[in-house]
């Protein structure tokens, strides 16, 4: 399998029209056959094997992910897929194969899951068992829930010392704009979230921190259900705290928000505090709340 001409048809289903409303609690879903590439360089050719056991760990996946009823196998996104499976194995050498899995929201137009998996074995046992673990993944990609939408702001600064000047000014937002990346990769990263461009959206609006709570219906005009805004205070040259505050993109009624208490530190500490702030007040916090539930 080429992961190349794999990543190419990722982004061509993202481009899919939007599924048509499904039965009340049936989802559809889509399920192409996945492809299969040898590059073992084994020198008897197993081609004829390679199809029958394909084809038996496709009527396998397709019989798993039907089973109880919560799914319904459609053909396409017109027909009513609200998720759509695609995937590829490759045999690297004798003992390992490769498993490329995605599960795409069709009507969100983003990734559930992309993942790669190993399994050891070219025979129908080692391609059972490689079946099983994939149903089950898919399966629970498929049980989880959508991921929220959220517009991550860029962090401001502010600056009780009145040192950002000149050079200062300029390292300044470089760091902020370390932390404003690194919150965004970790909460995108927590599958919770699905972070949605922002651009230069919030430009015209000044310091959001100040602004009353506009960030939520600036966050609401770019399609995101949440947004999320954080503050550096400098207290001195090596002292700092942090702050953020989540907000409902539709009511604007504030969902979370955490605070660090003041922190000693030089500003290449800003991101490394930034990113625990969020993940242990947002994240961690949030899943501990759905364990509780369950």
């Amino acid at each position: 399998m080429q992961l190349s001409r794999f990543a190419l048809s990722v982004s061509l289903l993202l481009a899919l029209p939007c599924a048509p409303a499904a039965a009340e609690g049936v989802l559809g879903v889509a399920m192409d056959d996945f492809s299969y590439t040898d590059t073992s360089a084994e020198p008897a050719n197993q081609t004829a094997a390679h199809e029958r056991r394909l084809s038996a760990f496709m009527a396998a996946l397709r019989r798993d992910i039907g089973e109880g009823g919560r799914y319904r196998l459609v053909p396409s996104a017109q027909d009513g897929a609200a998720f759509k499976v695609i995937g590829g194995i490759q045999k690297t050498s004798t003992l390992v194969q490769w498993a490329k899995v995605a599960v795409i929201d069709v009507n969100a137009k983003s990734l559930v899951i992309d993942k790669l998996y190993t399994f050891r074995g070219d025979n129908d046992e080692s391609w059972e068992r490689a079946e099983i673990f994939v149903s089950r993944e898919v399966k629970a990609a498929l049980a989880a829930p959508a991921p929220v939408a959220l517009a991550v702001f860029d962090f401001e600064l502010e600056d009780t010392t009145a040192a950002s000047v000149g050079a200062s000014a300029a390292s300044d937002a470089s760091h902020l704009a370390e932390v404003t990346a690194g919150v965004r990769e970790v909460v995108g990263q927590s599958g919770r979230y699905r972070i949605v461009e922002v651009g230069r959206e919030a430009a015209t609006a000044g310091a959001l921190r100040d602004c009353g709570g506009c960030e939520a219906a600036i966050a609401k005009k770019l399609g995101a259900d949440q947004s999320l805004i954080g503050v550096v205070r400098r207290v001195s040259r090596t002292e700092y705290t942090l702050g953020f505050q989540v907000r409902d993109a539709h009511s604007g009624a504030v969902l979370a928000r955490g605070d660090s208490g003041l922190r000693l530190g030089a500003d290449y500490s800003w991101k490394r505090g930034a990113v625990r702030l969020v993940s242990d007040r947002l994240i961690e916090s949030q899943q501990a709340e759905g364990a509780a539930k369950k």
